[in-house]
């Protein structure tokens, strides 16, 4: 663990889904037709993270987490979302969808990065961290929050790129890992 990337990277991934948050569910609460749908998008995703989750601690070879694959996940999740413009009937079915990937995504990174050797160090630093941003946030006039969930789908592919060239400059360095 002596790479600053695989130190700072899940990190970077953590508090951007906590300070992405609130710009997230006010973009839920706007494809929501009721409260009800509301709840029900929520829901699947609360189940799909357990399932993730699931799906992380039971893998057989822990030296093998397809931390890229989620991060890049996460991204285009987040870039879709960002990228849908108009209200239609099958939005609902679509924002379902999205729910449960990104659910299913995020449990699975919780679950791998409660293994990491750096996750209680990035647990204080989360906490602090989060608060300095979301009083930055405060000061800063949003015109709709998809522009903040594209950017951070950007950011989330940019982290799976630079973890996929890390993973790569490894293997060329440690023949056979």
């Amino acid at each position: 663990m002596n790479h600053k990337s695989a130190r700072y990277l899940p990190l970077i991934v953590t508090v951007g889904q906590v300070v992405i948050f609130p710009y997230y569910i006010i973009w839920l609460k706007e494809v929501s037709l009721t409260f009800t749908l509301f709840a029900w998008f929520f829901a699947a995703f609360s189940f799909a993270a357990a399932w993730g989750y699931r799906i992380a601690q039971s893998r057989r070879n822990k030296e093998r987490s397809y931390i890229v694959i989620i991060y890049a996940g996460m991204g285009i999740v987040y870039i879709l979302i960002g990228g849908i413009k108009n209200s239609s009937e099958i939005l609902p079915y679509v924002v379902l969808f999205l729910q449960v990937i990104l659910g299913l995504l995020q449990g699975y990174f919780r679950a791998w990065h409660a293994e990491q050797d750096t996750y209680h160090l990035h647990a204080v630093h989360h906490y602090l961290i989060v608060g300095v941003a979301m009083i930055g946030f405060s000061f800063v006039k949003i015109i709709s929050p998809v522009v903040i969930i594209a950017t951070f789908g950007i950011l989330m592919c940019m982290c799976a790129v630079w973890e996929l060239m890390r993973n790569e400059k490894k293997k060329a360095i440690i023949p056979g890992k």
